[in-house]
């Protein structure tokens, strides 16, 4: 069955259309024969709503009643503006009041499953909890994947933002929406616990009763006039009703505005995982996603919402900086771009920067430099977490700080001052039996070059030659300064273990995952004019 399936796949997305064959009902061959009309595109396309399944009507092969199943696609205009993922959650929200107004609403990516059939009944225990129900917006459950490698090698895990510090915001206003696996009270859309601000339409009122059936003409027309791309037009919807636009990460926005509103939220973190999704299979797509969210968060940083002015005002201290703390997450380049370079062309100049081995600084620095590293292992391990993926966690630390958050911050502030940048881009889930198989054995795939992969290979070109040249003149030439030198080189030694797949992706391999010709050309260049420039600059 399921080779069947792939094949029937595999020849829709060659051909272009989905053939007659294929279409076994008729209320999905009403939907599909739609899309081959003349005129219709991805971009430019009106509202399509159809009843897939009535838990009025259709019923299994027990007689026990099926859920309702609607399909949605909002119409799409090239000369309106559709706000990506907030404005299509916003969509679903109306048409889902029009046809039902069901009081709570699930949100999921579409990779996502359910991955235990209690979790709606783990969800409902507090949202009709009476003594949270005055001010509970939505109940929150970690992001977890299946199909991840034995050591993760991108880091897509990432144990802290899904796991570790939810568990820490649940002792305060309560962690932050991420995007899928959260359950809404509706009423938590409209405005603030002790602020209910109503939608236009009665009809989308969070307390309006629908007692007529899915298909009732009236039920389908309201339900196409609110997925229309001009509906929102003079409207609270984005600003101050449902889903909020201003940021790439629409998530975090979302949340983080309803919690200013006076809502908060409940970790659940159940032993079985109540969700489970899929991750990006090479370096390209996680650095892309990680851009992507870099950019968002620093549209939240520096609006009239700020986390660290009208968070901390909205919130208090806590709540505010624990925001803070991930709007900012781009700033990060700066003192990690410093990590990777600066000790790094001093020590090819033989210039000390850190402490001797007999100052007793040098004590201090290493009791900080030990205890930050200890304490984040010890984090990570707590939570279930091997040492094989710390290590992953700190080398993707490493090499995001050096690509993606150096980019998102470029990015943001070439946007900041009215230069065009590129838009929104979905991180692909999609890889080929040759990705897959690399990926399973926890080697990198780079493949497709890339300006992320230059900022990258340029730092790990400088820090192998620092540490060669560096180690040289220790042994050979390092005379009175060599105590000076110890740190630097041990700081290198370790940028120079975190870079190990980028230099085995340059030198060692054959195959179609290793670093593009022309990346690896450009970043040598790169590299060669930064250590010019310092030099004169250390000198």
């Amino acid at each position: 069955m399921y080779e069947s399936m792939k094949m029937s796949v595999e020849h829709v997305v060659e051909t272009g259309k989905i053939s007659e064959e294929y279409n076994t009902r008729d209320e999905v061959r009403q939907v599909f024969s739609q899309w081959s009309i003349d005129g219709f595109t991805r971009q430019n396309h009106p509202t399509m709503i159809q009843v897939l399944l009535d838990q009025n009507k259709d019923k299994d092969i027990t007689g026990n009643c099926l859920p309702n199943l609607v399909y949605v696609s909002r119409q799409k205009s090239k000369t309106s503006p559709h706000h990506f993922k907030a404005g299509a959650l916003n969509v679903l929200v109306r048409v889902s009041a029009a046809m039902t107004n069901a009081p709570v609403i699930l949100t999921l990516d579409c990779d996502m499953y359910s991955n235990d059939p209690t979790t709606p009944l783990r969800a409902l225990c507090y949202i009709l909890d009476p003594e949270m129900q005055s001010n509970l917006g939505y109940v929150q459950f970690p992001q977890e994947y299946h199909g991840l490698n034995k050591s993760d090698i991108y880091a897509c895990e990432h144990k802290r933002l899904f796991k570790v510090h939810p568990v820490g915001y649940d002792g305060l206003c309560g962690p932050n929406y991420v995007g899928t696996g959260c359950f809404f009270r509706r009423r938590a859309l409209c405005g603030g616990p002790s602020t209910l601000i109503l939608p236009e339409i009665d009809g989308l009122c969070p307390d309006s009763v629908v007692n007529k059936p899915l298909t009732a003409p009236s039920v389908l027309e309201l339900a196409h006039h609110v997925a229309g791309c001009n509906y929102e037009n003079q409207t609270k919807w984005g600003s101050k009703i449902g889903f909020r636009y201003g940021s790439l990460v629409e998530d975090y926005y979302t949340g983080y505005r309803m919690k200013c509103e006076g809502w908060r939220s409940i970790f659940c973190y159940p032993e079985t995982a109540a969700f489970l999704g899929d991750v990006p299979f090479n370096l390209l797509d996680v650095l892309s996603q990680n851009k992507r969210w870099a950019i968002g968060l620093l549209e939240v940083a520096f609006s009239r919402y700020s986390t660290i002015t009208f968070g901390v005002k909205s919130m208090g201290w806590f709540m505010g900086l624990g925001y803070s703390y991930y709007a900012f997450w781009a700033i990060l380049t700066i003192p990690i771009t410093t990590y990777c370079l600066l000790p790094q062309l001093a020590l090819l100049n033989e210039l000390s920067i850190f402490p001797k081995v007999s100052d007793p600084w040098f004590l201090l620095y290493m009791f900080l430099f030990l205890g930050a590293y200890g304490q984040d292992l010890l984090e990570f391990v707590v939570d279930g977490g091997t040492i094989q993926r710390w290590w992953s966690d700190q080398r993707m630390w490493i090499m995001r700080g050096l690509s993606c958050y150096a980019f998102g911050l470029t990015e943001f502030v070439v946007k900041s001052i009215g230069i065009p940048t590129e838009g929104f881009n979905v991180t692909s889930k999609i890889i080929n039996d040759e990705e897959s198989k690399r990926y399973e054995q926890g080697v990198f795939e780079f493949g497709v070059p890339s300006p992320l992969f230059v900022t990258l290979t340029m730092a790990a070109i400088i820090n192998l030659l620092s540490f060669i040249i560096g180690l040289v003149h220790f042994i050979v030439d390092g005379g009175s300064n060599k105590e000076g030198l110890v740190m630097q080189l041990a700081l290198t030694g370790l940028i120079v273990m975190n870079c190990l797949p980028v230099y085995q992706a340059i030198a060692l391999r054959s195959d179609k995952g290793k670093m593009p010709t022309k990346t690896t050309v450009t970043a040598t260049l790169l590299a060669s004019a930064v250590y010019v420039v310092a030099s004169q600059f250390l000198k």
